[in-house]
């Protein structure tokens, strides 16, 4: 007797091929059989045509503290995502000596945008090496498959304390013991090594995240582990700093395929050509046999905020009264006929690396206080403002006042336009992800990137078809990063499975959901279209809610392809 059949699905493998209505069943968590299915099972499934597909692979998430209080790893599940890499960037909590978990924490809490009040009562402390936080992984039972990156901050920290932000270079008895840790991370079943040269990563009070004011030569000497072990990806959050010429020698030293991440890879309409630049450079390496990539996003890069907070106005001038203001303060600032038209002339002439450039489509009206305002949201401020005839300055002004400064507003800077961004997510170098999910959790929520990418890529502008669009959000980013079985349904492969509907599969907005310890609230989406979530062969998810399990079935990754 079979645990689960699923009959008549329309059923992509995830290799890119058309589907084939039939029957898929599942024991002991792997598929044994495709095809007609007439044996018994203890549950069976009629999917009356429904599309069946492996589970959505997500490269780049932050869950490393959330997973200590969370096992859903929410809200990934209810949004299709099967397998999760964590550790992005190099930023994460393993491993810590138990000194420094505070230091790791604030540090985490601003350059991830999650509640500090959150992690520092609900994360649970089991570990200070990174094979005892593995060990603690599987013991806590992760509802989806999870792996972790070996992160350059956080072992910065963990050798360094608060030096590793003050400090550019380590002793030479210091980075000897940062190579240590990477290998002991990479002998405990690390996926690999991740770091960042981001200037916009910052951590507490405003000082550097570690690996920001690391050498070159260091960060050479810690990628070198992976050279040694013939194993192990590298991702990095480049900045301008970590060039595709340092990446592209760094694979070719090394051997193993490395990751950019960047917003400088994102199509920006203050520089259109930009990104295209990066994914030429990277189709040079892989023409000279180095494998270099591009971890791509395939969403507008969206900004929830209010004029409370306005992090992403901050670079414009105007605003220099505001970061000196205390909140009582802010709104005698922005009724001000001063303020408005220094803004205004900012806009005018924005500056080189300014987030906003002045195109008010870009800044939608988000959660709203005022019942009478909620027709609004979801609108952009130029829409109102030539509604109203007014201009947009003062519409968007004067819409926050009228709520005490308590409208949320939703900024897409980054991704906004689909001519511009369809060719970096066809182009070869390109991988599709970037969710950054479990991070940022006030202002934004981009968990859901595959049901969006099927939704919107596939369905709506017809950019891929099902099957290929399939074939990007599940076998290729495992194969990418070397992650054996997954991405793909074939009879004796784990049964990671999404069954859904492609005619309404799709996210909501974001929503505020008041659920993380110490009382604080986060941004989630919500699916649409979705029946059923399986991790290796379990459901964690029946289409509207969780399933209950005492230890969730995702394993934890600790073997990958060479």
């Amino acid at each position: 007797m079979h645990d689960l059949i699923i009959r008549n699905a329309q059923v992509y493998d995830g290799t890119g091929l058309p589907p084939v209505l039939t029957d898929v069943a599942v024991s002991n968590g792997r598929i044994t059989h495709i095809g007609q299915v007439t044996n018994p099972a203890q549950e069976i499934i009629d999917a009356q045509g429904l599309a069946l597909m492996p589970g959505i692979v997500d490269l780049h998430t932050h869950y490393d503290a959330q997973v200590t209080w969370d096992r859903t790893m929410s809200p990934s599940p209810a949004l299709g995502v099967t397998t999760a890499v964590i550790g992005n960037c190099g930023f994460g909590i393993a491993p810590c000596p138990a000194p420094l978990r505070e230091t790791m924490l604030k540090n985490l809490s601003v350059v991830e945008g999650m509640d500090l009040n959150a992690l520092l009562t609900g994360v649970n402390w089991e570990f200070e090496s990174f094979g005892q936080y593995m060990d603690q992984l599987r013991r806590i039972g992760p509802y989806v498959n999870t792996a972790v990156f070996a992160g350059h901050s956080v072992i910065r920290t963990a050798v360094m304390g608060a030096d590793g932000s003050v400090n550019a270079d380590p002793t030479p008895e210091q980075l000897q013991a940062m190579q240590t840790m990477v290998r002991d991370a990479m002998d405990h079943g690390a996926i690999g090594f991740a770091s960042s040269f981001s200037p916009n990563h910052s951590g507490y009070g405003g000082i550097p995240m570690p690996s920001t004011i690391a050498s070159e030569s260091e960060l050479r000497a810690l990628t070198s582990v992976l050279g040694e072990q013939k194993k192990g990806v590298f991702m990095m959050a480049t900045g301008t700093r970590g060039s595709p010429d340092i990446m592209e020698s760094i694979v070719k030293d090394t051997g193993r395929p490395a990751y950019i991440s960047t917003v400088l890879t994102m199509y920006n309409e203050g520089n259109p050509s930009l990104a295209a630049t990066y994914y030429e450079r990277c189709a040079q390496a892989l023409a000279r046999g180095h494998e270099m990539y591009i971890l791509t996003s395939c969403q507008p890069l969206s900004f929830d905020f209010s004029l409370t907070d306005p992090y992403m106005l901050l670079s414009h001038s105007a605003f220099d009264v505001v970061k000196s203001s205390t909140v009582e303060a802010l709104p005698g600032i922005y009724r001000s006929t001063e303020f408005r038209e220094a803004f205004r002339d900012n806009l005018k002439q924005p500056k080189e690396g300014i987030l906003f450039l002045g195109n008010w489509r870009q800044i939608e009206v988000g959660q709203t206080v005022r019942p009478e305002n909620q027709t609004l949201e979801g609108l952009s401020i130029q829409a109102l403002a030539d509604q109203q005839g007014l201009d947009p300055v003062d519409v968007f002004l004067d819409l926050a006042l009228s709520e005490d400064l308590g409208t949320h507003f939703v900024g897409k800077f980054f991704n906004n336009n689909d001519e511009g961004v369809a060719p970096s997510l066809k182009h070869p170098a390109s991988v599709i992800t970037l969710s950054d999910a479990g991070a940022h959790l006030s202002y934004m929520c981009d968990a859901g990137f595959g049901l969006y990418f099927l939704s919107h890529w596939v369905r709506d502008t017809g950019h891929f078809t099902l099957s290929e669009g399939i074939r990007r959000i599940t076998s290729e980013p495992a194969d990418r990063f070397r992650i054996p079985e997954r991405g793909r349904l074939a009879v004796g492969l784990p049964a990671d499975l999404l069954l859904f509907d492609p005619s309404t599969v799709g996210i909501s907005k974001p929503l505020p959901l008041q659920d993380l310890p110490g009382g604080g609230t986060r941004m989630v989406r919500t699916a649409t279209g979705v029946h059923g979530v399986w991790v290796n062969g379990v459901k964690v998810h029946d289409g509207q809610d969780y399933v209950a399990h005492e230890n969730g079935p995702g394993a934890v990754l600790d073997q990958f392809n060479s």
